[in-house]
């Protein structure tokens, strides 16, 4: 499975695998709880592999920074994404010391530390090695 597979739905929390189109939207699998849903095609859905972090010098692909966490922490989990902006702001420094500081907001960091530990806790974190 590669990162083209996994979602982050707008309104919705945690990251979803899809399965597959339908009709009128896609089938997912929800990565938080397993459960199976539809998503119509109003909802706005985002692939990872798509998704991007501002550096001060170019745009990284999340796919970067993800590798960058699983290096860090020996493909273990990474600190919650519940804790205070200052230390997810810290931890993020030492992953990718040239974030965007003014672009890359905490709400961001935390999005990315909860995906990270998702995809590890699903065993996903070889879909960053494909493609």
């Amino acid at each position: 499975m590669s990162l083209e597979n996994i979602l982050s739905i707008t309104g919705k929390p945690g990251l979803y695998q899809l399965k597959s189109k339908a009709k009128n939207g896609f089938v997912v699998e929800s990565l938080l709880d397993k459960k199976t849903s539809i998503v119509g095609i109003n909802h706005n859905v985002s692939v990872l592999k798509d998704i991007s972090i501002y550096t001060y010098t170019k745009e990284m692909p999340l796919k970067v920074v993800l590798k960058k966490i699983a290096e860090k922490e020996t493909n273990g989990p990474a600190i919650n994404h519940k804790v205070g902006k200052k230390e997810l702001e810290n931890y993020f420094n030492e992953v990718l010391p040239d974030y965007d500081e003014e672009r890359v907001y905490a709400s961001d960091i935390k999005k990315v530390i909860q995906w990270y530990n998702l995809l590890q806790d699903n065993d996903l974190l070889g879909a960053l090695e494909e493609e």
